[in-house]
């Protein structure tokens, strides 16, 4: 079974040697267009206007507290485009951070739960920046080169990672939440804000509160 994630996490997670890590990428880590039966099929929205991607941050509701990080709508603004799509469509809320790896990175986004899903379709990397992967950095993870989804990777600490994971993002409150997540912990609402905290809402939301007119707020509950 291919298993979406950063290739290197085997080898700090295991104590691999850089050839073991190469005969299990060779082995079990080809890219392929083979998916679960399970995966959600959306459809890659291209870059959106920049009115939907600059100036804005990601908040991710969990049990255990609050993350929230910026995205870098100018340097990756594919994945930016992509993460800001599938969270206005709901695809985060309730998923799962299905990796740790201690030291290294914390990981989710995967329908399957298991590593093995993605939102159906693939879109190329962003890798021109001249961010590294340093504590708190937002990437996203693949199985090779161009073949993104859904999945993505928070780093724990820093750690001189290949540039091969495309980097869109920062984390600017929750840190101490981040340190805290584990297997199986749940994103329960991912919602796009401008940054200073404003949130995304879609038509259908903004009809759904002036129909009621004791409605006095917006629930956050769009990603």
């Amino acid at each position: 079974m291919n298993t979406l994630l950063v290739f290197s996490l085997l080898a700090v997670g295991a104590g691999c040697t850089s050839n073991d890590v190469e005969d299990v990428i060779a082995d079990d880590q080809q890219p392929t267009e083979e998916v679960t039966d399970n995966t959600m099929q959306y459809e890659f929205p291209g870059v959106l206007d920049a009115g939907q991607i600059e100036n804005k941050q990601a908040r991710i509701t969990t049990d255990k507290g609050e993350i929230v990080f910026t995205l870098f709508g100018d340097t990756a603004p594919m994945a930016v485009s992509n993460f800001v799509y599938l969270a206005n469509q709901g695809y985060y809320d309730g998923l799962t951070f299905h990796r740790r790896v201690e030291g290294f990175v914390i990981q989710g986004g995967d329908p399957s739960g298991d590593g093995t899903g993605g939102p159906g379709y693939d879109f190329e990397d962003e890798l021109t920046d001249d961010y590294t992967y340093t504590q708190g950095i937002v990437a996203m993870a693949n199985r090779g080169s161009d073949t993104n989804g859904s999945q993505f990777f928070i780093m724990l600490e820093d750690y001189d990672l290949q540039k091969a994971y495309t980097i869109f993002g920062e984390v600017t409150e929750g840190m101490d939440v981040v340190s805290e997540i584990q297997i199986g912990d749940i994103m329960t609402k991912v919602v796009i804000e401008d940054i200073g905290g404003e949130k995304e809402v879609d038509d259908s939301e903004v009809g759904e509160v002036a129909d009621d007119s004791g409605a006095e707020a917006i629930a956050e509950d769009q990603e």
